[in-house]
């Protein structure tokens, strides 16, 4: 495989976790934030997806974030009769943010994002080698 195409490959990898990051980061920035109003929906969960689109350049697949959407899971309700997005029985509509599904996302993006840099650092190497060849 050509190491310009192995580069591509694991940088669009890491463009597409570094997105993931992203969302996770404002989901658990949010994971509190609840409506203004009684009744109001609090923040919503946001989720990504990816895709392989095909570089027409380098004839590779890459990875790219193909919708960046929301959870629609229904939101947990909280007793909170003081907080003034409360209902009339003092219930209050919190975020469908779980910490330990964002902390998971989180730790699964990071390994990605780290095993992408790895093959990034190697075949800069090996092409660094090959040019210290042709020298």
């Amino acid at each position: 495989m050509d190491l310009t195409k192995a580069i591509a490959i694991a940088g669009s990898g890491m463009q597409a976790q570094s997105a993931r990051l992203t969302v996770v980061a404002e989901n658990l920035a949010n994971q509190e934030t609840t409506g203004a109003t009684p009744g109001a929906d609090p923040y919503r969960r946001k989720t990504i997806s990816f895709a392989d689109v095909l570089d027409p350049a380098t004839g590779v697949d890459l990875v790219k974030v193909s919708e960046v959407g929301e959870d629609q899971s229904p939101f947990p309700l909280r007793y909170d009769p003081g907080n003034p997005a409360a209902n009339a029985a003092g219930y209050v509509k919190v975020p469908n943010v779980n910490t330990f599904i964002e902390m998971e996302d989180m730790r699964d993006a990071e390994q990605s994002y780290s095993a992408d840099l790895q093959v990034l650092s190697v075949s800069r190497s090996m092409l660094s080698r090959v040019i210290g060849l042709l020298k």
